[in-house]
């Protein structure tokens, strides 16, 4: 679809579910017109092919339809020249695309970047993935000298600032004939990073909630939702549930993350100052939010990555190793991750076949360091050599 000179411009790295149904979506709703940016051929011809799709919000109060338009979608693989003039004239770079390809992304925005005029304003560069600093984690790849000249880097802020958030909808696996259109929760939260834009207004992008300390709301998220969320299907595969929502109907899979999240609550209340009565009802209206039967997704879908879940900054490890080193419980984040470890060589998913040969091939300690990159002076290390000697031991006997 042609470009109109009139609107405001994002583009936006990733036109998978997410990046359609969410960020898209609140792109378009402020106005911005969106240029997707992806490597899917298929899905980069479908995108130009259509003038419109549908974003459908469920829940149990019914569903709401928006109409996506004004949007254009380039090959990022292809059509390099065309992407980073792009990036030289927008005003938002936005990317989904997952942590372990923020790498691969960041040279093209590079270019983007340092080709920008001095006329125009900085462009607001923000990374919405389920990691903590993930913006400023594509920063430091962008601003790498094989990227970045470093005499470009004195007034770098001059063309681009980097702002974090914290990102929560729930986006299930779509129907196989389901096209362009995305159905997900109706529940959504988008939090940013004010503070890189001190001297200027930030984007006006309708539904962020800017705020001065971001790092409350991304670990009260990441603990919360995704913790729940993953313990929920590590212990629902493990238990031959098919979906999220199957798991959550076994009073026992239901008791696991209750516990979970009561040492993840423990964390979040006595590190941010969180109000214990309201990470309560939090708690409760997350496990609602993931009981959701018109979002039922499959355990496998909700478990794929476990090396990048088992890692030290994630949903298990990162929580587990605070409170292990307050000699608080993380019993139940300990149970969890052993479930992860047991998600091993499933159909589809790659870092799960790695992950069942990094637990063939080492020992337990060497294990805990390459996967959760724990140390052996950190109080959690033991903990959880012990629970990669079980996995491993019940392997053998298999």
């Amino acid at each position: 679809m042609a470009a109109n000179s009139n609107t405001k411009k994002a583009v936006h790295f990733g036109a998978g579910n997410i990046g359609r149904g969410f960020v898209a979506c609140f792109l378009h709703n402020s106005g911005y017109e969106v240029v997707f940016a992806d490597v899917n051929t298929d899905l980069i011809d479908s995108l130009n092919a259509s003038p419109s799709y549908k974003v459908i919000e469920v829940g149990s109060e019914g569903t709401e339809e928006h109409i996506i338009t004004n949007y254009r979608a380039i090959n990022s693989r292809t059509n390099e020249e065309e992407l980073i003039q792009e990036i030289s004239t927008a005003e938002v770079v936005t990317c989904s695309v997952g942590p372990n390809v923020l790498k691969f992304i960041a040279p093209v925005i590079a270019k983007g970047i340092d080709r920008r005029s001095e006329d125009l304003p900085p462009v607001a560069v923000i990374a919405c993935e389920n990691a903590i600093g993930a913006t400023d984690t594509l920063a430091e790849y962008i601003k790498d000298p094989k990227n970045t000249p470093p005499h470009r880097l004195a007034d770098y802020d001059k063309r681009a600032r980097f702002a974090n958030s914290a990102i929560d909808r729930i986006v299930p696996a779509q129907d196989p004939d389901a096209g362009l259109d995305v159905k997900l929760e109706k529940f959504y939260e988008w939090v940013v990073d004010r503070t890189p834009f001190k001297d200027m207004s930030p984007p006006d992008i309708k539904g962020i909630h800017w705020v001065d300390k971001l790092l409350p709301y991304i670990e009260r998220k990441l603990y919360t939702v995704n913790t729940g969320h993953a313990t929920a299907a590590y212990h629902g595969y493990i238990r031959r549930k098919s979906t999220v929502y199957d798991a959550l109907q076994d009073k026992d899979i239901q008791e696991e993350v209750k516990k979970a999240l009561e040492n993840t609550s423990h964390l979040i209340t006595q590190k941010h100052g969180i109000d214990e009565e309201a990470q309560h009802e939090y708690v409760d209206k997350i496990v609602k939010r993931i009981s959701n039967p018109h979002l039922e997704d499959a355990v496998e879908r909700v478990g794929r990555a476990p090396l990048r879940k088992l890692s030290r900054k994630e949903r298990f490890i990162g929580p587990a190793a605070e409170l292990a080193e307050h000699g608080k419980d993380c019993s139940a984040l300990l149970d969890a991750a052993e479930m992860a470890f047991r998600f091993q060589n499933v159909e589809g998913d790659e870092e799960s076949a790695e992950l069942a040969k990094i637990m063939a091939k080492n020992k337990p300690e060497d294990v805990v360091k390459q996967v959760c990159g724990l140390n052996e002076n950190e109080k959690l290390f033991p903990k959880v050599v012990e629970v990669v000697q079980r996995v491993q031991a019940d392997s053998q006997d298999d």
